[in-house]
């Protein structure tokens, strides 16, 4: 069976870790608010799916966070604790060095190239390298999940690669 990625969005962590004026995502008739992403994430960590934060997400959430009125230090602790367990691998979250070589020259390069095209449809630095992260998980063999409320990202969840079997 092909293990499941969740990656999680900026809109779901906020969300999830209820950022003040961010405590639901979607549209209306998609609607995500704190029950739901908590039931989801829930779900798919009994299912023994992998969690990715990817890097977009972390530093996008943690300008929420530090620009939220309310309890910043609460928040930002919550987060730091699942920075934390993402940079030891520790269960249900995928280790941070995973994604390390979407970050090498070549590839940030790359992201150099193709950005400028990418934005003129508007879509942001943060939400391409997301795309990115689903790509790299995806070509690895993953079962892929962006997990968002931004219907233009979950347009960019790649379709699962079939992985040949092995003959024997």
């Amino acid at each position: 069976m092909q293990k499941k990625v969740l990656i999680i969005d900026t809109s779901i962590l906020c969300v999830y870790l209820k950022v003040p004026f961010m405590e639901t995502c979607g549209t209306d008739r998609d609607k995500w608010d704190y029950d739901r992403v908590a039931q989801k994430i829930d779900d798919e960590i009994r299912q023994k799916s992998l969690l990715v934060l990817p890097l977009a997400t972390l530093i996008e959430t943690g300008n929420h966070i530090a620009h939220a009125s309310g309890e910043r230090y609460i928040l930002a602790k919550e987060l730091a604790e699942i920075i934390v367990k993402a940079a030891t691998a520790e269960e249900p979250w995928a280790a941070f060095t995973s994604q390390s070589e979407l970050w090498s020259e070549e590839n940030l390069k790359k992201l150099a190239n193709e950005w400028p095209k990418l934005a003129a449809s508007k879509i942001s630095i943060g939400d391409t390298t997301i795309k990115d992260v689903a790509e790299f998980y995806t070509e690895s063999g993953f079962k892929v999940e962006i997990l968002t409320g931004d219907g233009g990202l979950k347009a960019y969840e790649p379709k699962a690669i079939k992985v040949p079997r092995r003959r024997r």
